[in-house]
């Protein structure tokens, strides 16, 4: 959490602000929308909106890209199916998933396209059968750590086990992460990585049998059953104090809660069932319809690059100006924060547009819109045309501009 002037409290000073009620508002779209209008520096383009939204639509019915689109990715722990909660690797996913989403922050490089930025060498997926490496970069570079490191037998997504100094000790996590041999960079902020693991492990040992697993089935007794994908992020905000991504602005409390929520969702993604043989969700089993729907986009740095260029969001010259210049932003700055919150209002009103045309348009359609799955699709999307995989020529664009740069645990 931070302060009005960006600065971050630290873990025990921290305190529960959302109770686990019945609410069923997102917290996070109240912030931003106050966030939005408050700062007054990043605005929304409501055509650009609206053209986007044709687009983005097409190109989501063509790729048949939906919430198993999760389970295609080489480097993803894929559960077995159907589903068996006693399944050992099932489990083990889960506490993959939950590791993962724990540590997913701040990977933007300052050699960003250079040779020897961070980077982890391993195999190009599970199924890489020509056992062929590759160096990995980003995001990608956190799993691929996590991958080789239990592949080579270090069970570093246990709770167990990152919890515990004795069995865990910090070297033997600074060498999980280790850089690929051409590589002068490592990871950034890993003393923060290393403080969050024995955080959230202690927690999970202490309160929930010491998983992912037994944190899921507390939420479902809690809830009876019925429990919604935003409850189980307000449970994991009001639990897990590094979740809990929240800055104050004007002297209103504003939360973002971007690992909350992307832990929610690809727990959700990841079980998502074939809808051929079920259409109940293993782990909301008693929510129908689209249980991910109340969650927003995850606020970060790579979505907000690409809404620009797709002329949802307008910048000014002085952010601009920063952005070329790749200065830093500070955490909890006005530019910081009014990146982060017209993002959010941005996928929300796309995420609306892109329903409407579904209901004036294909009234008869079953496909299934939510912000998140729009989220998966605009972060891979940035990720193509980065590496010159696609190219958008079918509507107007802006150039592309430097991801704003902010070092901080939130994302």
């Amino acid at each position: 959490m931070l302060t009005e002037a960006g600065e971050e409290l630290p873990l025990d000073e921290k305190v529960v602000i959302w109770s686990d009620d019945v609410s069923d508002v997102n917290p996070v779209i109240e912030s931003a929308e106050y966030a939005y209008k408050q700062t007054n520096v990043v605005q929304v383009n409501e055509e650009g909106i609206s053209i986007a939204a044709r687009h983005i639509y097409s190109k989501l019915r063509a790729e048949s890209y939906n919430p198993r689109t999760w389970r295609t990715q080489p480097l993803h722990l894929v559960p077995v199916e159907p589903y068996v909660a006693s399944e050992p690797l099932n489990e083990s996913v889960l506490n993959w998933i939950f590791l993962l989403s724990a540590l997913n922050f701040s990977f933007w490089s300052p050699s960003e396209g250079q040779i020897d930025r961070y980077g982890v060498e391993w195999l190009a997926g599970w199924n890489d059968s020509e056992k062929n490496p590759k160096i990995w970069t980003g995001y990608w570079s956190l799993v691929a750590s996590l991958n080789r490191a239990l592949q080579d037998n270090i069970p570093i997504t246990d709770p167990h086990f990152y919890s515990s100094e004795l069995l865990c000790p910090d070297s033997l996590i600074t060498s999980v992460f280790r850089p690929a041999t051409q590589c002068s960079e490592t990871i950034p902020l890993l003393q923060e990585r290393i403080s969050v693991m024995r955080e959230v492990g202690f927690i999970l040992c202490n309160s929930f049998e010491g998983s992912y697993k037994g944190f899921l089935e507390e939420f479902q007794r809690r809830h009876d059953g019925q429990g919604t994908a935003l409850d189980l992020v307000k449970m994991v905000t009001n639990t897990f104090p590094s979740f809990r991504d929240e800055v104050f602005y004007n002297g209103k409390r504003v939360c973002f809660w971007k690992r909350a929520q992307i832990l929610v969702a690809e727990t959700w993604a990841a079980f998502y069932p074939d809808p051929s043989l079920t259409e109940i969700h293993p782990l909301f089993p008693g929510i129908r319809g689209p249980v991910i729907q109340d969650l927003t986009m995850f606020a970060d740095y790579r979505v907000p690059q690409i809404l620009h260029h797709l002329r949802m969001l307008e910048y000014p010259p002085s952010l601009v100006r920063k952005l070329q210049e790749k200065l830093e932003l500070e955490p909890g700055s006005k530019e910081e924060i009014s990146l982060r919150a017209s993002s959010i209002v941005a996928v929300e009103k796309l995420k609306d547009a892109i329903l409407n045309l579904i209901s004036n348009e294909d009234a008869g359609a079953t496909y299934e819109v939510s912000s998140v799955l729009i989220d998966f699709f605009l972060w891979d999307l940035a990720k193509k045309l980065e590496r010159g995989d696609e190219k958008i020529d079918d509507i107007e664009t802006t150039d592309i501009i430097p991801a704003h740069r902010t070092r901080s645990i939130w994302y």
